[in-house]
């Protein structure tokens, strides 16, 4: 189903006859308010917009259904890299991008009847920044665990850590001092060939490098010292 989403919005996109409409003279901005303040600062263009979408759903008290709608699009734009690929077009006229808008809302369940998700999907366009969708929603998430309390872990490994190891690493990190009491611990294992061996753990803004590649980069460099 996720295939045939993706090809209806490429094909959407490609053959669109739709009447072609003005793009707004101006991007919609989100109100702002200290209840309403993102739980942590995040960097760069598609934390910016997440920052902003945040804020928009904490008012209207749909953070949770916006949460969901992220999640959803981006299971859709990780099957379908050629999806991402036909978003990030800067060929597409307005009628392409309005018709994408109304595709994407359709794929994504509940997001048609939420006016932040459609007001974000129309301020990217109109920018012709579509193809940060996937950053945003990962962003999006970031701000959502944060809000719920949470805490994520992120162990990088060669190749993908059996549910066993996962558990012993959990209850390690959940005894350190880098969880503080009432946070909630959630683990996420990335795979990188290129640590070799070893693990590459991240939590907050800390990063213990147990990499064999890391080991490998001090050996060398002591060599190159001693020479």
């Amino acid at each position: 189903m996720l295939s045939r989403t993706a090809t209806s919005i490429a094909r959407a996109a490609a053959t669109s006859t739709a009447p072609r409409a003005a793009i707004l003279s101006a991007a919609r901005t989100y109100a702002t308010a200290a209840d309403t303040k993102p739980p942590v600062a995040l960097y760069g263009i598609d934390g910016t917009y997440a920052s902003s979408l945040y804020i928009a759903s904490a008012k209207t008290s749909t953070l949770d259904t916006v949460d969901k709608s992220l999640k959803s699009l981006k299971t859709i734009l990780d099957k379908d890299p050629k999806l991402i690929t036909v978003i990030s077009s800067p060929t597409l006229t307005p009628a392409d991008k309005s018709f994408l808008i109304t595709e994407i809302q359709k794929a994504v369940p509940g997001a048609s009847g939420d006016k932040n998700f459609k007001n974000l999907l129309e301020v990217l366009a109109e920018n012709n920044r579509l193809g940060l969708l996937g950053g945003i929603a990962e962003k999006f998430a970031v701000l959502m665990g944060a809000h719920r309390g949470e805490i994520e872990a992120t162990i990088t490994s060669a190749q993908a850590l059996d549910t066993k190891t996962i558990s012993r690493l959990e209850a390690a990190i959940g005894k350190s001092k880098f969880i503080q009491q009432g946070q909630k611990l959630k683990v996420v294992n990335k795979v990188n060939p290129d640590v070799l061996g070893g693990l590459v753990v991240e939590v907050g803004d800390r990063t213990i490098d147990l990499s064999v590649s890391a080991k490998i980069a001090k050996l060398n460099k002591l060599l190159t010292d001693a020479l």
